[in-house]
């Protein structure tokens, strides 16, 4: 029997996140967003643990914890300082008079805050240690190490592993990414690593604010006003930090509305100031954070009787994703824009499988704000107006693929457990060549158990050459830069010599050269684009579509969303990346 052992009681946020680590004699729980305990709780009386570990205070990651407390009240569980102060609002609508419930505040027993880069040791053999994560204020990796018992008068061997939750290598508004710098050559025997978005390559952080920032003052312009459902910690107060610094808003005559949870999470955020960056603690030495009538744009609250105010002039409305939308815009639907976060896809079955009646159903709840299960008030049983137009926006709160890949290169495991993500991202994560060759992968399923063995010499590989010395010819017609065959051993040379087509483009001072792939090849530019005729067929391929991204579709209302799809595709609800008018 392997001294690693890990089972996965969920491994996507459809199911929740719930992790069984087993450590020699030890077992240890990480996280615990299930809503249905059965099966941890399947022997009465025996903790499923010894104790148990919380990421950060995000649902899907913490849900459970207090139902899991109900039935094991002496079973440990551990968090930042931060995420304790945080964790109550899983629990917003529980009766706040109940033991339990009461007992689940900062400070209780129940949820034991540790500190940040100090191992502290919980059995013999046993330690964690806490990082940073970025994501989310206290948001925590965790190193995990288990020393056995001596045996023979011989030294026992250390076994490490190392939880990453949610993690994000960039620096958001009220939290800094990952120090990487700080993990860089721990090599864990084993890393288990969420892998959300798949091997999708997102734009820099700033210029997915700026795009964000440019649509919401398009519609302003228009004198619409933005709907904007968000998770009630996270996105939201990034949303409104972006919103309150930003060049587009600042000094504007706008009204910005935060509405249920969202608030409450805001009002979270504030308990929590000191632990927030020193330029956040700054702003906030100079104006409200978050709530602020003088300084325009102006933050409020959202009461029901302020809610004629929505519909005299254009606002913006913050509130929960799972709350009714159809009680915002049901006076006037076409006077709003609906913008939703673009999410990885994390279910188990792929989009587009088994819809049929209850698929569409879905759909329109998701477009209406019609949601059943919804924790948030109900607006009634009346019929939904037709919805608003509703578009998505990328504001990502977890690293693409290569940050992914940075971090995994960066630690440089024996053995990969990838979660959080869809299978076929995921698999799309496995089946990376650079990632393959060098480590054990594995993508679990829930309800699975993963061996992990660990040898007892690993050679770990050498950290792959990040430069390489040419030489440079400057001819009459044209210039030549020869590179040493050793360049073809690099994993990112298939990708440079794809087509044998290369561009050059000026950075700074350097000059940077990438290949130029097949499908960029397929694809029409701006320039082929201005030499067809204006009913060409090929202008409204999925190459010329703004949604278009990363090979895959990411346009909530196209049957493709998710899917990887061929740029000279096509779908109904093309939209395209780039019209005429704006290129004139």
């Amino acid at each position: 029997m392997s001294e690693l052992e890990c089972l996965a009681y969920g491994v996507g946020a459809d199911e929740g996140i719930c992790l069984s680590l087993k450590l020699g004699r030890y077992r240890v729980l990480l996280d615990c967003g299930l809503t249905d305990l059965s099966k941890l709780i399947a022997k009465k009386g025996v903790p499923p643990a010894d104790l148990v570990l919380c990421s950060h205070a995000h649902a899907d990651h913490a849900k459970g914890l207090l139902a899991l407390h109900q039935a094991f009240p002496q079973l440990p569980i551990y968090a930042s300082e931060v995420t304790t102060q945080l964790l109550p609002l899983n629990w917003s609508d529980v009766d706040h008079t109940s033991q339990e419930e009461a007992e689940f505040k900062p400070g209780a027993a129940l949820c034991h805050a540790l500190p940040w880069r100090t191992p502290i040791e919980f059995f013999d053999g046993l330690s964690v240690e806490l990082y940073p994560a970025g994501h989310l204020p206290g948001a925590a990796a965790f190193l995990l190490t288990y020393t056995p018992l001596a045996e023979d008068d011989r030294p026992a061997r250390a076994y490490t592993v190392f939880y990453t939750g949610d993690f994000f290598l960039s620096n958001a508004r009220l939290v800094e990414g990952m120090p990487l710098e700080e993990l860089r050559g721990i090599a864990p025997d084993v890393l288990i690593v969420e892998g959300s978005y798949g091997t999708a390559r997102h734009p820099h952080r700033r210029q997915q604010e700026n795009q964000l920032a440019e649509r919401i003052d398009r519609a302003i312009a228009e004198k619409q006003s933005i709907l904007l459902p968000t998770p009630a910690l996270g996105l939201g107060q990034e949303l409104l930090m972006l919103l309150r610094s930003h060049h587009h808003f600042t000094g504007r005559d706008l009204d910005i509305w935060v509405d249920g949870s969202v608030a409450a999470g805001c009002d979270a955020y504030l308990e929590i100031l000191p632990h927030l960056p020193t330029s956040v603690q700054n702003f906030a030495r100079h104006q409200s954070l978050f709530w602020d009538e003088r300084v325009r744009p102006r933050v409020r609250h959202l009461t029901p009787d302020q809610r004629f105010h929505l519909n005299q002039r254009s606002s913006i409305v913050l509130t929960h994703e799972a709350s009714d939308l159809s009680q915002y815009y049901a006076d006037d639907p076409g006077a709003w824009l609906i913008l939703q976060p673009q999410q990885p896809h994390y279910g188990g079955r792929e989009r587009g499988e088994g819809r049929g009646e209850r698929g569409e159903e879905q759909q329109a709840d998701l477009l209406s704000g019609n949601r059943p299960d919804s924790s948030e008030a109900s607006y009634g049983a009346r019929a939904t107006p037709p919805p608003p137009h509703t578009e998505t926006y990328l504001l990502a709160q977890h690293c693409d693929g290569p940050g992914t890949t940075q971090l995994i290169h960066n630690l440089r495991p024996q053995h990969v457990v990838f979660i959080h993500g869809s299978p076929t991202y995921l698999a799309d994560l496995a089946g990376l060549e650079e990632l393959h060759n060098r480590y054990h992968l594995h993508t679990p399923s829930a309800n699975s158990l993963v061996e992990l063995p660990i040898g007892e010499t690993f050679l770990h590989p050498a950290a792959p050459e990040t430069s390489y010395e040419g030489e440079l010819t400057e001819l009459n017609m044209a210039v030549t830069i020869t590179l040493p065959d050793a360049v073809t051993v690099d994993p990112r040379w298939q990708q440079l010599a794809d087509t044998g087509l290369i561009e050059a483009r000026g950075q700074g001072d350097e000059l940077v050269l990438r290949g130029l792939p097949q499908r960029e090849l397929m694809r029409p530019s701006d320039r082929l684009l201005d030499w067809m005729d204006a009913n060409s067929p090929l202008r409204k391929c999925c190459g010329n579509c703004r949604h278009y991204r990363s090979q895959r579709c990411w346009n909530q209302l196209s049957p493709l969303f998710e899917f990887k799809v061929a740029p000279e595709g096509f779908c109904p609800v093309f939209e395209p990346a780039q019209t005429p008018e704006t290129r004139d």
